[in-house]
């Protein structure tokens, strides 16, 4: 932590100690002494340290500005915006673009997402949709053999599993209408990275090892990751991207046009004529990004705004909390068995409407409303045992869930105006598909792999999807990415987000219910141990760190607890109050990082 940071918290702190501690009157003080005798007992009484740690878990406070993010270098670049005079979207969009030279595993050129937008001028907050889409050539059955089953080596790892990339596409929108900076200044830091390299962390030299096996069987990606020899870089090596930093040098100089059509496009959809891949030039000049309205809904007091569909997070987040709302969960007791009983049964009601109703509203009339009605909630309540779990099988709809990867990345931003924005991005699986389009540094999203490529039926991760999700040229694949902001007294009180696939929507959830609920921390609220329940396969994955005897009482109430061999998520969280920001990175991955100012 540098100095700076140490001297906010140490403010912090101490305004907090001073706020509980009555001043004396001076008046009083001077014409009133105390008896002797008393004085000694006063001052043992009430000697205690002006700061006073009394919480494990402490996150890192700023008073200007602040991003939290899962890479340092990433997360500097967009307070250097911040500190230039940028706002909040200036700095989310200059650490996406930085994000794609230094968190190659998800941050990205090639994939896409979502930005949850606060913006104080106008008192609102607007969703930008730059989510992946389907190739013009995409067909229903594109991943199926000839005897109808699923081929997933194809669905994940070729050039066929490609939706057309958003990501530059939708950071650039954000920054045309809500930044202030030039396209130019917000991109410089990230082609110099590019260019000039960097060192390679222990995190990143992790991460890359991990996947050393399937990126070394593309050419272009064993190129990118990897020294001339074949060998890894070590940690410290310094890591130059040259052809990272040409294509973000056409984005610098020509904008969106500078990666969906010229050169880079024609890079893109020389490759996939190649090698069987779907997306053309064409399908390329064709995307769209779409500014969307948040689903929004109130828990207690507060006002909890979210993404809506193409992805599921906002709806099912909102629902969620509208059934808990009717039971006394602090009378429960944070993470007790009957606390985690209740939340388990909500949790498989909502994944249970996920797998029938969600998918691209553009292509289905998804009953938003209806979903998130507290009407719908207090029925749905009623169907829960408070004693006895009900078996998912017992639970309409009948459609299991399709897979998602647990390799996306979330960033929270926050500026000295009053601005906020919580976004999420993806390649997919972490790599994406393993495959780098020649020449241009940049690797290839496996997003069609969140279709329903084979409606109702299971796939190797014993998850499935229903009709509503089914592949259609054009269409968005459904997504979990919750990137949320909870306001409070109409204001943002909490920008928060996660990674996990499936998990991302019960990991945002316990974080606002860990805040909102519990009064914890921003800090603390991101390091309780979390569980979750998506209905299909009917499993509670609880993670390390509950109590044995809570484990035992809710088996004993019929939950299939499985204490899970990974996390759930890692949650980027920013908490606004009293003029202050308070950063929190999950520590459940290496690599997350604060930074303030």
């Amino acid at each position: 932590m540098t100095i700076l940071r140490q001297s906010f918290l140490l403010t912090s702190l101490l305004s907090i100690a001073l706020a509980s501690y009555a001043a004396p009157d001076p008046q009083k003080t001077a014409t009133t002494p105390a008896p002797a005798a008393a004085t000694a007992n006063t001052v043992t009484a009430t000697a205690e340290p002006i700061i006073d740690y009394r919480e494990r878990f402490i996150p890192v406070v700023a008073r200007h500005g602040m991003v939290v993010g899962p890479e340092q270098l990433a997360a500097e670049v967009g307070t250097q915006m911040l500190r230039q005079g940028g706002n909040a979207v200036d700095a989310a969009v200059a650490t996406g673009f930085a994000l794609a030279v230094t968190y190659p595993r998800a941050g990205n050129l090639g994939g896409g997402g979502f930005m949850l937008i606060h913006l104080a001028d106008d008192d609102r907050q607007t969703l930008i949709d730059y989510r992946e889409s389907a190739p013009a050539a995409a067909t229903r059955d594109m991943f199926l053999n000839a005897q109808g089953e699923l081929d997933q080596q194809r669905e994940y790892f070729s050039l066929q599993s490609a939706g057309v990339p958003g990501t530059v596409g939708g950071l650039l929108y954000a920054l045309d209408k809500y930044g202030t900076l030039s396209r130019e200044q917000v991109l410089a830091p990230a082609i110099e990275l590019a260019k000039k390299g960097f060192p390679v962390s222990f995190a990143l030299s992790f991460e890359i090892a991990a996947s050393a096996e399937r990126l070394r069987q593309n050419p272009a990606a064993k190129q990118l990751f990897f020294k001339a020899d074949g060998t890894a870089y070590e940690i410290g090596d310094t890591w130059r991207q040259p052809d990272l930093a040409w294509t973000l040098g056409q984005i610098s100089e020509r904008g969106a046009d500078g990666f969906y059509r010229g050169e880079v496009a024609q890079r893109i959809s020389a490759e996939m004529a190649a090698g069987e891949g779907l997306i053309t030039a064409q399908d390329l000049a064709d995307y769209r990004v779409v500014e969307r309205q948040p689903v929004r809904g109130t828990y207690r007091g507060f006002e909890v705004v979210s993404t809506p569909p193409p992805s599921s997070g906002g709806i099912h987040i909102l629902q969620i909390l509208n059934v808990l709302e009717g039971y006394d969960l602090q009378a429960m007791g944070h993470n007790s068995a009957e606390y985690l009983h209740h939340l388990t049964e909500s949790m498989k009601l909502a994944y249970a409407d996920r797998s029938l109703y969600l998918a691209d509203p553009d292509f289905v009339d998804v009953p938003v409303a209806k979903l998130i009605d507290k009407g719908y909630a207090t029925r749905q309540r009623a169907r829960i045992d408070s004693k006895q779990a009900t078996p998912s099988v017992d639970i309409a709809p009948g459609r299991p869930l399709g897979n998602e990867s647990t390799e996306t990345t979330h960033y929270s931003v926050a500026d000295r105006f009053g601005n906020v924005v919580s976004n999420t991005y993806t390649l997919n699986f972490s790599f994406g598909s393993h495959i780098a389009v020649p020449g241009t540094g940049m690797l290839l999203n496996n997003e069609m792999a969140d279709f329903a490529a084979s409606p109702g039926n299971a796939n190797a991760f014993g998850l499935v999807q229903g009709e509503a999700n089914k592949i259609e040229p054009g269409k968005r694949p459904l997504s979990s990415m919750s990137p949320t902001i909870v306001m409070r007294d109409g204001k943002p009180w909490l920008a928060t987000g996660s990674p996990g696939g499936s998990v991302i929507i019960t990991t945002v959830l316990q974080m606002a219910l860990n805040a909102m609920e519990f009064d914890m921390n921003v800090s603390t609220a991101a390091a309780e141990p979390r569980i979750h329940h998506q209905w299909m396969p009917d499993v509670l994955r609880m993670e390390e760190g509950f109590s044995p005897d809570t484990v035992r009482l809710l088996q004993a109430m019929g939950q299939p607890v499985e204490i899970a061999g990974r996390t759930s998520g890692r949650t980027n969280s920013i908490m606004l109050e009293d003029g202050w920001l308070y950063g929190a990175s999950d520590t459940r991955r290496p690599g997350g990082w604060v930074a303030g100012y």
